[in-house]
């Protein structure tokens, strides 16, 4: 049984829209509150934000039987606060249990101090949120802060402003050697848990085992990190660490050899851990493949295509990423997309999985323009530049598209680039880095979900709750101008 939201009121309980908040606090908690009690407070936005919350509960549930789960309105304020706050799940399970505002805001009164929120209930309730439902609720917020914002029977005209960003996977620095590491503990550890729960004694040392190869991985480490000027003792060292690799190499595939005997002896067994063999069958894919890596760049001196290489063994979809930035040579992760309009609202994002900036310029406009018809020009930077888009984009927009070009121009290209709107709307371009900054700042700086349905949920997460607090921040805004009038009036 899962509720929306409890309609009866406790005994000592506000409800949401009354819950008075300091504004003039400048966390971005209060701004936070402020936009989600905005969306409660006016009843056909409510109506319209839980009617997509409903969607959270599969087709072949009923909602109305079984055990109470968490209230969904609960999972949608817990979601927000975690991304906008940049926290992990350790410090909302405190918040959620410890912070009076935010209780409120669950519906929680001074009375239910007994009434606690368990680590995990709090991840596998916030793991149910899709990105494609975020989504809708986005456009929902989105709409909502247009319609407060603007004038009095003035049409709503939205310019975009558009560029990408890396946001990283909870990644280290990936090296053949410490990724072969990484495969190979797994496939001991998983092996030797495996074989001990059904009392198969091959893997009884396992523990040793991880540390003797952990030895082997540390002596090749080091060895990589010497350095030496002598031509002779470079020529030695590297006969060592040639010498080294392939022991470390040699020890590793034995271990492999030995757990895939393993697995076979538990399939003649007969006995049930297809899961936990998937597991270790995975990981010995990985270990291989490593294996063979090594063997071609250190014994056979190799180079290994960047399309052969994987980043990470855990996080599998994370990218080697090059943006030319000062300081920054590489970035692990992948890359972010997104459109924002003039009032500073992110219109759509786009996760952009092995593709350019070129790529997707006229896609993300497609779909921004499907969602906010209202769209009717977006300014770009150089990156997203080539002819193609430059027509393209032409048919898609009503107004000018500011797209400036790489390289030489033509007489005809300078006419359109150094025109006065299109510098005008070039300068104003530069605030699109402001809204990266801000979602960098409030969760988007590190991804700390898991795998790529993780990574997608976490970004449309931080963009609606970014949208949300930047919703809250112009209520603020607004009542500290009313404020502020009332005071000069009274003097």
């Amino acid at each position: 049984m899962r509720k929306v939201i409890e309609n009866q009121l406790k005994i000592g309980q506000i409800d949401i829209a009354d819950i008075q908040i300091d504004i003039t606090c400048r966390d971005e908690i209060p701004q936070l509150l402020l936009g989600l009690q905005y969306l409660y407070s006016d009843k056909q936005i409510r109506d319209e934000v839980f009617q997509i919350l409903k969607t959270i509960t599969p087709k072949n549930i009923d909602a109305d039987k079984g055990r109470p789960g968490m209230e969904l309105w609960k999972i949608l304020v817990l979601g927000t606060l975690r991304l906008n706050c940049n926290w992990d799940f350790d410090k909302v399970h405190d918040i959620a249990n410890e912070h009076n505002k935010i209780r409120q805001f669950l519906g929680h009164t001074i009375y239910e101090v007994d009434e606690r929120y368990g680590l995990q209930t709090i991840k596998d309730n916030i793991s149910l949120l899709t990105p494609e439902l975020l989504d809708v609720i986005n456009q929902v917020v989105v709409k909502t802060g247009h319609d407060l914002f603007r004038k009095k029977n003035e049409k709503v005209v939205l310019k975009g402003r558009c560029d990408s960003f890396v946001l990283e996977t909870d990644v280290h620095y990936p090296t053949d050697i410490n990724l072969l590491w990484d495969a190979i503990r797994k496939i001991v550890i998983l092996s030797g848990k495996l074989c001990s729960d059904f009392g198969i004694t091959e893997w009884r040392q396992y523990r040793h085992t991880v540390k003797k190869i952990k030895k082997q991985f540390d002596f090749v480490r080091r060895l990589n990190h010497c350095s030496s000027k002598n031509d002779q003792k470079k020529t030695q060292r590297a006969q060592l660490i040639i010498e080294a690799h392939r022991q470390y190499v040699d020890m590793v595939e034995t271990y492999v050899l030995r757990a895939k005997e393993s697995i076979g002896v538990i399939h003649e067994m007969d006995l049930c851990s297809v899961a936990r063999i998937m597991m270790i069958e995975k990981f010995l894919a990985h270990a291989e493949r490593q294996i063979d890596q090594i063997r071609r760049r250190v014994l056979c001196s190799e180079t290994i295509r960047h399309h052969e290489k994987v980043f990470s063994i855990f996080e599998e979809h994370t990218e080697w990423i090059s943006k030319g930035k000062a300081g920054v040579p590489q970035e692990l992760g992948k890359g972010v997309c997104i459109l924002e309009d003039q009032y500073g609202f992110i219109l759509h994002h786009h996760i952009m999985e092995k593709q350019k900036d070129v790529e997707i310029a006229v896609p993300i406009v497609t779909e921004a323009k499907r969602k906010f018809s209202a769209l009717s020009c977006c300014s770009f930077d150089k990156g997203f530049y080539s002819a193609t888009n430059r027509h393209k984009l032409q048919d898609i927009l009503d107004d000018d598209v500011v797209l400036p070009k790489k390289g030489k121009l033509t007489q005809s290209e300078k006419q359109i680039e150094y025109a006065q709107e299109f510098i005008a709307a070039r300068c104003k371009h530069a605030a699109v880095e402001s809204a990266i900054n801000a979602l960098e700042n409030h969760g988007l700086d590190r991804c700390r979900d898991h795998g790529i349905k993780g990574f997608k949920r976490y970004v449309a997460l931080a963009v609606l709750a970014r949208n949300i607090q930047l919703l809250g921040a112009k209520i603020r805004q607004r009542s500290l101008d009313h404020q502020r009038r009332l005071l000069q009036l009274a003097a």
